[in-house]
Order: C-alpha cells, then sequence, then structure tokens
C-alpha cells in the first residue's frame, strides 16, 4: 500500500475516533439537552449517528490536513521556515530617547 493512502487511513481512523470522543463528552455533559432528545426519541439514534458521522468528516479533514502539513520538507537554505519572528523583533535604540521611556 503507498504510504500517503496508509497516511490517509490511519488520520481517517484517529479522526473518527476523535468525533466519537466528542459526541460522547456532548452526551455526558448534555449540552443543549441533548442526552434527553437521543434517548427519549424513537428516531435519536439517527440523529447520534448523523452527528457522529458529521464530526467525523470534519475531524478526519483536520486530522489529515495537519498530517499533510507536517510533512514539508526544511528550507533549503537551513532556517527554520518561520517568518513569525521578523516582525516580532523590535529594534530599540538606547541613549536619551531610552532615558525619556523609562520616566
Amino acid at each position: 500500500m503507498p504510504p500517503l493512502i496508509r497516511l490517509y487511513i490511519t488520520q481517517i481512523i484517529i479522526g473518527t475516533w476523535l468525533a466519537i470522543c466528542f459526541v460522547a463528552l456532548l452526551l455526558v455533559v448534555n449540552v443543549g439537552n441533548l442526552r434527553h432528545l437521543v434517548f427519549s426519541s424513537t428516531d435519536g439514534w439517527l440523529g447520534l449517528g448523523l452527528l457522529v458521522f458529521a464530526n467525523a468528516v470534519v475531524f478526519s479533514g483536520v486530522q489529515f490536513g495537519i498530517a499533510v502539513m507536517r510533512l514539508a520538507e526544511p528550507p533549503a537554505d537551513g532556517g527554520s521556515g518561520h517568518r513569525l519572528r521578523q516582525w516580532i523583533a523590535i529594534p530599540v535604540r538606547a541613549g536619551r530617547d531610552d532615558r525619556a521611556l523609562r520616566r
């Protein structure tokens, strides 16, 4: 099996388990009285299945996107690839202006 297909299948399995845990947490916490709605209705299991399926699609997609982005190789120039550091560093001049700011 090609490695990319294997990666995709494993991320789908992880995303589905995350979705199942998320929906179980929703039922335990009883958000919006969801537990009563699911267990007291005759079609509650259909709604529960659709909720798990929709969350599994979302969580699997996000999980696969993160996994694909982590496959990127580091830049050839030896840098870290992070440009945020250029915007965070603010040059500070020492001198009279520095003393005026301390007051």
